[in-house]
């Protein structure tokens, strides 16, 4: 157990600590198969109502108006998969930590929002919120497939589970730089792991309702117990359901989630972790909204599908197991499996490319076509890991080892119906509407033509498989310098298999990388440190060429310098973090279009071959004040850009050396300002935030940019009594019309207009 001291001064939220350690302590507190939907909803409620006679004799401890007396407060101690017992100060790379208060104060509801916070993510491409799309320092990993992370140190990112709700999430680390050496195949430019509410062995609970603009409704849940004679049980429940319309013309949501967790204290040394995901979404396949140089972008409220298409299902069962277990005081392991299944089903109706799509022609009509996907997912994880310290003359080391494995299965069955190209000089007036889905922008009548039948586009089952081994020592030198030594080996597989030939024809390839990490850390003074760090890291690809081999994976050199102020060191009424770093990322084996003989006389295939480099500086700060203002400050410079020529994968257009990545901004800035009243002897908090994402490519190879943009947001927030709060919250409060990222010209994504939010929340 960890004592942690809190200041009890009357505020919604906490103050940060520089330390992110969870056995740490501070004088600051942390601020911290396709299963149908009434089967699950059944279930949630179940459990629920079986132990909802466990919460309701307790009340929960609310802050009240009160001095600023000094409280004990006792939490447990779990150590985090993949990393070791640092201070912030002793890490010798760039972290950003998004608690829970600051998730709650932006009024965040799902992960892409969380990520607006840090400068250095910016959104992809995410086909109108089907899953979860970001690039890290400009680069992303694949701009067809959700953006891979971790959920408390497991890989759980991929396959097609929609969004990851904010519901579940205690925490948002987004981890910069290739992680390699110790988490494994990820992201090329960085990694974001999710830490999610688990048991805290008390008995509480809180509830929240929320009505918003376009008919939105949700409702929130999170209860927690504890069973056993001797309370060694903590259980924890977590759901959500929202329903809701949108800006989009018949676009339509429906969310569900639920989040079950049991961790049980074997002993005072031993602990075991489960945790259940349970989630379902429905919601329309939306390309957004289409551009032409000569006229514009089409209205942003007009769906281009069709809603006769029905939506996307997508549905998400996943485990989790840890156990935990302390070896001495120096020493601990900790070993983990994690499983998750994911499926996508529908129709989509989708706006046409190039010379098929007529809204060039006249500015109104838009052409387009037809697709069915069917995709499932299954993502099998396992790892066992050492930690401790130990010393060696006048060394004293840090260290972490151990070996994991996983393995994702994903099939994808796509059947199409696309109409030809037609001339620059045709009169599209004598092309067949049905056949082209024509759809009047301005006038927009659904419906209009029977759906067309698709036919075989893609059917293939792909494999990925990897077993890696890691090592990481950090190496104090006296009592300012640290060394930190890692390196990881991985051995990977690729299958794939597709299911169009006949007969079906499998092709195995397999390879192995070496991912070293070195760092170093300077401790200037007790507040401020300097940091330089090195690193390599890989990501598998997906597909093949056209000899049917896997693809070279992406490789990665990343190296950046910094430093670190705990500025509570040098202001005794102030607490919190300055980070500012000097990075530099370069990428090689990116997919481009194979135009060679050999590869065009096959058909349209990839090769890797590309390669990019980005460059920036990035200037982080959280910082909360003695008298209830918190502040949080995200500023990226990014200069991501194309280092040789190649043919773009998607679309066969030139790419040139310079041309910057897609969706990538030189220029992004997140702010967030709150500040702690006491109205009419009620706390109340007051808030305001405000983003800036700077001009950016919207199409690769193509000259097409999206506008830059700033959107506002407020919110308040007053506690009625001890139990009961209400909030209401105002985004993009100058209802600016901005688009949040894009594929291609023709497939943009809208950013909302001015919208608001009213919630009430109770805790007992």
């Amino acid at each position: 157990m960890i004592n942690i001291a809190m200041n009890n001064r009357t505020r919604l939220r906490q103050l940060p600590t520089l330390n992110s350690s969870p056995t740490a302590s501070s004088s600051f507190a942390t601020r911290g198969d396709k299963t149908p939907q009434l089967r699950r909803k059944a279930l949630a409620c179940s459990i629920v109502a079986a132990l909802a006679g466990s919460f309701i004799p307790f009340a929960h401890a609310q802050n009240g108006v009160e001095d600023d007396s000094i409280q004990s407060i006792f939490v447990s101690g779990k150590r985090r998969a993949y990393q070791g017992n640092f201070d912030e100060l002793e890490n010798p790379t760039s972290v950003q930590l998004i608690d829970e208060e600051l998730l709650q104060e932006v009024g965040a509801l799902n992960l892409n929002e969380a990520l607006d916070l840090s400068a250095s993510v910016a959104r992809q491409n995410n086909f109108g919120g089907l899953w979860n799309s970001f690039s890290i320092r400009g680069f992303s990993g694949d701009i067809n497939l959700p953006s891979g992370f971790l959920v408390n140190g497991f890989n759980a990112g991929r396959g097609f589970g929609g969004p990851r709700d904010i519901s579940g999430i205690e925490s948002v680390e987004v981890l910069k730089g290739p992680r390699s050496a110790l988490f494994g195949r990820g992201e090329p430019g960085g990694t974001v792991n999710i830490t999610t509410k688990r048991p805290q062995f008390e008995k509480s609970g809180d509830v929240r309702a929320t009505a918003g603009r376009w008919n939105q409704l949700r409702l929130e849940g999170d209860l927690q117990t504890t069973l056993g004679a001797e309370d060694q049980v903590g259980v924890r429940l977590v759901g959500f359901h929202e329903n809701s319309d949108s800006f989009r013309e018949t676009v339509e949501t429906q969310r569900f989630g639920f989040y079950p967790s049991v961790t049980i204290d074997v002993s005072n040394d031993t602990s075991l972790t489960y945790e259940l995901e349970l989630t379902q979404q429905e919601i329309p396949f939306d390309r957004g909204a289409a551009y032409s140089s000569e006229f514009g972008f089409t209205p942003r409220e007009t769906f281009a599908g069709e809603p006769g298409d029905g939506p996307i299902e997508t549905d998400v069962l996943g485990h989790q197991f840890e156990l935990q277990h302390n070896l001495s005081d120096s020493w601990s392991v900790l070993a983990g499996l994690g499983y998750r299944e994911t499926t996508f089903e529908g129709n989509a109706s989708e706006a046409n490319f190039g010379g098929r799509q007529t809204y060039f022609t006249d500015g109104q009509t838009l052409s387009r076509f037809f697709r069915y996907r069917d995709y499932e997912s299954d993502y099998t994880v396992l790892r066992a890991e050492l930690a401790g310290q130990f010393e060696t003359g006048l060394l004293s080391h840090r260290l972490i080892m151990g070996a994991d494995y996983d393995r994702f299965d994903n099939a994808m069955l796509i059947k199409r119906f696309r109409p030809g190209w037609f001339g620059a000089g045709n009169d599209i007036s004598g092309l067949d509407p049905a056949a082209y889905l024509f759809l009047d922008v301005n006038n927009p009548v659904y419906g209009a033509y029977p759906q067309p039948v698709p036919g075989p586009n893609t059917d293939r089952r792909e494999k990925l498989s990897g077993t890696g081994v890691y090592v990481q020592d950090q190496i104090s030198i006296g009592e300012r310098l640290q060394i930190r030594l890692g390196a990881r080996f991985d051995d990977f597989d690729q299958d794939l298999t597709n299911l169009r030939a006949t007969p079906a024809t499998t092709n195995t390839t397999s390879d192995s990388r070496v991912s070293p990490q070195i760092g170093a850390v300077y401790l200037v003074n007790d507040g401020l440190s300097a940091f330089a760090s090195y690193g390599e890291g890989f990501r598998q690809q997906t597909g093949s060429d056209f000899n049917g081999s896997q693809h070279d994976p992406n490789l990665t050199e990343s190296a950046e310098f910094g430093f670190k102020w705990d500025v509570a060191n040098n202001f005794s009424d102030l607490a919190g973090t300055v980070t500012l770093a000097f990075f530099q990322v370069d990428q090689s084996n990116i997919l481009v279009n194979d135009n060679r003989p050999e590869a065009t006389a096959a058909g349209f295939f990839s090769r890797s071959a590309g390669e990019a480099r980005s460059r920036g500086v990035e200037l982080d700060a959280s910082v909360s004040t003695a008298n209830d203002v918190n502040i949080w400050f995200s500023y990226a410079y990014t200069n991501a850009e194309f280092t040789n020529s190649n043919p773009d994968a998607d679309f066969g257009a030139l790419i040139e050396a310079g041309d910057h990545l897609i969706n990538s901004p030189e220029n992004q800035l997140s702010l967030q300002v709150s500040k702690g009243f006491v109205a009419a002897s009620k706390p109340l908090q007051l808030g305001a935030g405000m983003l800036y994402t700077d001009e950016r490519v919207g199409w690769t190879g193509f000259d097409f940019s999206l506008p830059s943009y700033r959107t506002a947001r407020l919110f308040a927030e007053i506690e009625v009594t001890q139990d009961f709060s209400l909030r209401v919250d105002f985004d993009n409060v100058f209802d600016e019309t901005f688009y949040t990222n894009s594929y291609a010209d023709v497939w943009v994504e809208p950013g909302t207009p001015r919208r608001w939010r009213l919630s009430a929340s109770y805790a007992f």
